[in-house]
């Protein structure tokens, strides 16, 4: 199960158009998956625990050019004609606020009413510039909370119009394309810890293949079979449940994003708390599309490998947003006048030392690190200070004042303590700081804090 299974008539379409487009296939699929949802999600239910709604809400994840556009048109090529005028009538976009989802919603309720199938709440918002939306719903607090409840297909109301907006039971579902720098910028943690982003199936595409023709037109689809479903599933209200043989994967299923989550950062497990609830989601559309009131093991399968995928992209796109920032900390003088003297050989004039390190020759010559002396060339030369680093003998060669015998003596026993120079010297050049380290390499991120059930014991892990 490590590439996701294009599964059923929807799957199949797919495929055999997916060498004539310029997209990635399971861009087309998962476009597809969500119109579908949002074509029987006035109808279909599925129950697990409780009747829930199979609405699939997705994004496509990549830069410009990716073949986002392509994959979308190519979805409506699949399932236009399957699904009569349901994709012309009941798509919108530009929702921005939670007052203008309810109203749209509540308008659309009210025009159907009255009609021969009774009230009409599906619709299908597809926003091929995110971004601009999440812009703009910064300014609105209320988005986010409309935004959980309608993928929970919970009632929503809007309070502050003259008339009192009620919408039961919505059937809404949101596909969106967005580049990964807008993702990282808009979606963050705390929306997802929220539950408000969540709720969404990322899915980072793979490269666009190009193809040596483009002129050739896609193929018709064969959407006899999607139509008799679409029929069948609109007919009348449909519960779908859990065979009994998807019941062994279906636990596995629901420990899966439990012990996951266990063990990554908190930034990223945010984004899998709904891998079971997703999953499901996905295998009862996949058996409404195959007319089955039941979800088989091979269904549930099908399922679980695009969801996981998608946990997957959700991981690698938050990772580095969530990487915690490493503040720059500042070089001590001393460490500046080591990199200085190191990069000269181990002995630099004062001109070759102060001017870069932005100290005076005094607040060097305090430095317990540093050796300070004087030297002239020659009788008539201009006496220069040189620096060199405490227990270095790179200077040693410098001729010095003749001494008196009490010099002597002294010289004797500073260097009877300085006989192991070598090895200090090796000492402190192993803890010298470099030029090229002005700006010191950001520390480790720090290990995220795991429970019990670490890396090696966790079975799951190994599939991200």
């Amino acid at each position: 199960m490590s590439t996701p299974v294009l599964y059923g008539p929807i799957g199949r379409a797919v495929r055999r158009i997916a060498p004539l487009i310029e997209a990635d296939p399971l861009a087309v699929y998962v476009a597809a998956l969500s119109m579908w949802s949002a074509a029987i999600g006035g109808s279909v239910k599925v129950s697990s625990r409780g009747p829930r709604p199979v609405l699939l809400w997705s994004a496509l994840v990549a830069g410009t050019g990716r073949g986002k556009g392509t994959a979308l048109r190519a979805a409506h090529h699949v399932l236009d004609k399957a699904l009569g005028r349901f994709l012309a009538t009941h798509t919108t976009s530009g929702i921005t606020s939670g007052a203008s989802m309810v109203n749209h919603l509540w308008e659309q309720q009210e025009a159907t009413a009255e009609t021969e199938h009774g009230r009409d709440v599906r619709t299908l918002v597809v926003e091929e510039e995110w971004s601009e939306v999440l812009r703009r719903v910064k300014r609105d607090a209320s988005f986010t909370t409309k935004l959980r409840t309608a993928w929970d297909g919970a009632t929503l109301r809007n309070t502050t119009k003259d008339e009192a907006q009620e919408v039961r039971d919505p059937a809404m579902v949101l596909h969106c394309h967005v580049t990964p720098s807008d993702w990282a910028k808009y979606v963050g943690e705390s929306e997802a810890a929220g539950g408000s982003y969540n709720r969404i199936l990322p899915f980072l595409l793979g490269s666009v293949p190009l193809l040596d023709d483009d002129r050739v037109s896609l193929p018709e689809v064969d959407g006899r079979e999607l139509a008799d479903a679409y029929g069948w599933a609109t007919a009348r209200p449909r519960v779908i449940t859990l065979a009994e043989d998807a019941r062994p994967l279906w636990r596995i299923v629901r420990r899966y994003a439990r012990i996951l989550g266990e063990t990554l950062p908190e930034g990223q497990a945010v984004f899998i708390e709904r891998t079971a609830e997703q999953t499901l989601r996905v295998a009862a559309c996949l058996a409404a599309s195959e007319c089955s009131e039941t979800v088989t093991e091979e269904m549930l399968s099908a399922a679980f490998t695009l969801v996981r995928r998608s946990v997957q992209d959700a991981v690698r796109i938050t990772k580095g947003a969530t990487s915690p920032k490493v503040k720059r900390q500042p070089l001590s003088l001393e460490d500046k006048v080591r990199a200085r003297i190191e990069m000269h050989g181990g002995r630099a004039t004062s001109s070759q030392v102060l001017p870069f390190v932005g100290a005076t020759a005094e607040a060097v010559k305090a430095l317990p690190g540093i050796v300070v002396t004087v030297e002239r060339a020659g009788r008539s030369g201009r006496p220069a200070t040189v620096f060199t680093l405490r227990g270095d003998t790179s200077g040693d060669s410098v001729p010095q004042p003749a001494s008196t015998g009490s010099d002597r003596n002294a010289d004797t026993s500073r260097h009877a303590v300085a006989q192991p120079a070598s090895a200090e010297r090796e000492q402190n050049r192993s803890t010298v700081v470099r030029l090229d380290a002005y700006r010191p390499a950001p520390k480790p991120a720090p290990e995220p804090k795991r429970s019990e059930l670490s890396g090696d014991t966790n079975p799951f892990l190994a599939l991200l």
